[in-house]
């Protein structure tokens, strides 16, 4: 993919169009055909995935990134973290 420098999949991308450190401003698309069938696949209902997409992109808006292993666990740290505050 053009955005993300691989050839796979993604179920949500994340655009920082912020000018300045004191306001977010993005753009965030999801795919919600990969985001029912990641849904599928983990067990998890529809809603439960899609909150854990939304706060993946929040995530990387506030400079967290998952491109090493040791990036990947704090990402998916965060995302339980924050998603244990939902009720589904």
């Amino acid at each position: 993919m053009e955005f993300l420098h691989h050839d796979t999949y993604t179920d949500i991308i994340t655009f920082d169009n912020s000018e300045s450190d004191k306001k977010i401003t993005a753009d965030i698309f999801i795919s919600i055909e990969r985001v029912k069938e990641n849904s599928k696949k983990f067990n998890v209902s529809f809603s439960h995935e899609l909150n854990r997409v939304l706060i993946h992109g929040v995530l990387h808006l506030i400079g967290f990134k998952d491109k090493s292993p040791s990036e990947e666990k704090e990402m998916k740290n965060q995302e339980d973290l924050w998603l244990s505050k939902f009720t589904f």
